[in-house]
């Protein structure tokens, strides 16, 4: 994997955090750039801790998966990269946005960084070119920067791109699984 396609992944990666960004974003009567960097640090740092530990599990078990490692990465990928798009058309529950606490901030860290989890999985199968350490923190400084900016969009404009964010980070993250499986099996080659 090189520095482009971790560029496409870490993008992908970062739209559940955005959108969520979008949505705290929108729950603020004025924006509150102090709530908003808050939010922003615990998403990229949650975004890039998740992949390393995903890393360092797969590491762990490599030796027992290699024959197959390619049908892992593309089940999860293809996976995750379903489940956002899936999840772009689900419908707000309402008032999910409005309120702030960090034990709050904190689930949504986690919960929109699981998907990396298993994206440092496929990490520790396919050996990203620029190593380990300069993915992880690509991913947490495009995961802080677009949350930040979510955080703003969503204050600024409402959640009108929350759906677009969920629907495309899916679609790349559903065509990298595809794109390993078809070179593991030599159908392309890159």
């Amino acid at each position: 994997m090189g520095i482009l396609e971790l560029l496409l992944v870490a993008l992908s990666l970062s739209m559940d955090a955005f959108a969520v960004a979008v949505c705290k974003g929108l729950g603020m009567g004025k924006i509150n750039y102090k709530r908003g960097l808050l939010i922003a640090l615990f998403f990229g740092f949650f975004q890039a801790f998740m992949p390393f530990i995903g890393y360092v599990l797969g590491v762990q078990f490599e030796q027992y998966i290699v024959s197959f490692d390619h049908w892992i990465a593309f089940v999860l990928l293809g996976f995750i990269g379903a489940k956002m798009m899936f999840e772009a058309f689900e419908k707000e529950k309402d008032g999910c946005c409005d309120k702030f606490s960090i034990g709050e901030l904190f689930i949504l860290a986690i919960a929109t960084s699981i998907d990396a989890l298993a994206v440092g999985i496929t990490f520790a199968l396919i050996a990203p070119s620029v190593g380990i350490g300069l993915s992880v923190l690509l991913i947490g400084v495009i995961t802080f920067a677009l949350s930040l900016v979510g955080v703003i969009i969503g204050n600024k404009f409402g959640a009108k791109y929350k759906k677009w964010a969920e629907l495309s980070g899916g679609a790349v993250l559903c065509l990298m699984g595809l794109k390993i499986l078809l070179e593991h099996l030599e159908i392309i080659s890159f």
